[in-house]
């Protein structure tokens, strides 16, 4: 049987998959990018209302590898974020907190959004069009790894189809319940919120003018994320609506009639006139997060290594820093003609990146607990704790950078330099 050999095998192409084989390749790493689906399924997806939200850094990150350009006229910026506590009647309370992008911007004549939200069926599209592109990875889908063994010197994988692959170093991206790591032995710490989220898109009668709004009501937060206007000029933002599990359910399923009522009175007024478009789509809330980031001749990126409550937007930035870190870690250890995949090069990564995941899995987890509730005492607390923070600039601007991605040891790529 013959083997194919690559420097990096890449398990998974979903968003941090694709991502993590494009930046892989244009460091120099011979690549193999493994799904079990067909890629044109992922590429040829029509609309589903599925968004993410791509930090500032982050998009210096997918400007550096050419993929922002395809993506520049479909992104919407987020250019200010304004939290407020709400009741169950989804009116905010009058104690609020607003972020303004100009605050904490780089540069002042110019100055940047915090971020951008992008439609999922977009970013994919981009990314797989650029491997597409790319001589240096071979895009292996639809196939599936069935074995695997790895040792000190290398690391063999065989797929369903009977091919045979050789490589460095395996990474999972498969997501948060993804058989790699369990296969390796590696722990995690897990537990459910008892939450649902309930994720659509709201057209609304007044433009969102790049503002995004988060509602702590008392089964969660209620997020309005601001997004391109539809094709027909319509006003659009994408909802990520967290209610307790029981209640959830009995929402979803709701007749139409009673859904949008229910819907509109959560969202509130402000927009005008609201109603939801498009299919809802739904997933339990939980935590997990992976006891340790590497193994032998295997490493974790993204949501296998910590999938985190979406309460601040930054699930998939953090797999992005993840990603910008594993690479500028290969490519150093590959230019002194080092082994990519030995122990020592991978603890390198896993220290890098285990403080600023750690540091975000903890304050999503802490403002979860803190801000869904209906404990009198505490929502007036948590109102006048926002309204504090919101009159003090200094503090404003901590907060603004970091939503931005700009604090702590950055990454070359995030920094939008080439590694």
């Amino acid at each position: 049987m013959s083997t194919d050999r690559f420097d990096l095998a890449v398990v998974g192409a979903g968003l941090n998959g694709s991502l993590l084989a494009l930046a892989a390749v244009e460091a120099g790493l011979g690549t193999a990018l493994i799904d079990r689906v067909p890629l044109t399924s992922l590429t040829e997806a029509g609309f589903d209302g599925r968004t993410t939200a791509i930090a500032y850094t982050s998009q210096r990150l997918f400007a550096t590898l050419g993929v922002w350009d395809d993506l520049a006229d479909v992104a919407e910026p987020i250019r200010d974020i304004r939290i407020s506590d709400a009741g169950h009647d989804g009116r905010a309370s009058p104690l609020y907190l607003h972020f303004d992008h100009r605050e904490a911007a780089p540069d002042a004549r110019d100055p940047a959004p915090m971020g951008w939200i992008v439609e999922n069926r977009f970013l994919r599209a981009a990314l797989l069009r650029r491997l597409a592109n790319c001589p240096q990875v071979e895009l292996v889908a639809p196939d599936e790894v069935i074995e695997t063994s790895r040792t000190a010197d290398r690391a063999d994988l065989t797929l369903k189809s009977g091919r045979h692959l050789q490589t460095r170093l395996i990474a999972s991206a498969e997501g948060r319940f993804g058989s790699m790591r369990e296969e390796a032995g590696i722990g995690a710490r897990a537990w459910s919120y008892g939450q649902i989220a309930i994720v659509l898109v709201a057209r609304h009668e007044r433009p969102h003018r790049g503002v995004a709004q988060e509602k702590f009501l008392p089964g969660g937060p209620f997020a309005i994320l601001p997004m391109r206007d539809g094709a027909q000029g319509e006003h659009r933002s994408s909802i990520v609506w967290t209610e307790r599990a029981d209640l959830a359910r009995r929402l979803l399923e709701l007749e139409p009639a009673r859904f949008q009522a229910e819907f509109a009175r959560r969202f509130g007024d402000h927009l005008g006139q609201v109603a939801p478009t498009g299919p809802r789509w739904w997933y339990p809330l939980g935590l997990v997060h992976a006891d340790r980031y590497i193994d032998t001749r295997l490493v974790l990126v993204g949501d296998a290594a910590h999938g985190i409550h979406p309460i601040a937007g930054q699930g998939y930035n953090l797999g992005v820093r993840d990603i910008a870190a594993l690479v500028e870690v290969l490519v150093d250890s590959k230019r002194l003609g080092l082994d990519i995949g030995a122990a020592d090069t991978l603890e390198r990564y896993a220290q890098w990146r285990r403080a600023d995941n750690f540091a975000m899995v903890a304050a999503t987890d802490l403002l979860n607990r803190l801000f869904s509730n209906d404990i009198k005492p505490l929502r007036l607390a948590r109102g006048i704790g926002l309204a504090a923070v919101n009159r003090v600039p200094a503090l404003r601007r901590f907060f603004v950078r970091h939503a931005m991605g700009l604090v702590g040891d950055l990454p070359k790529l995030i920094r939008g330099e080439r590694p």
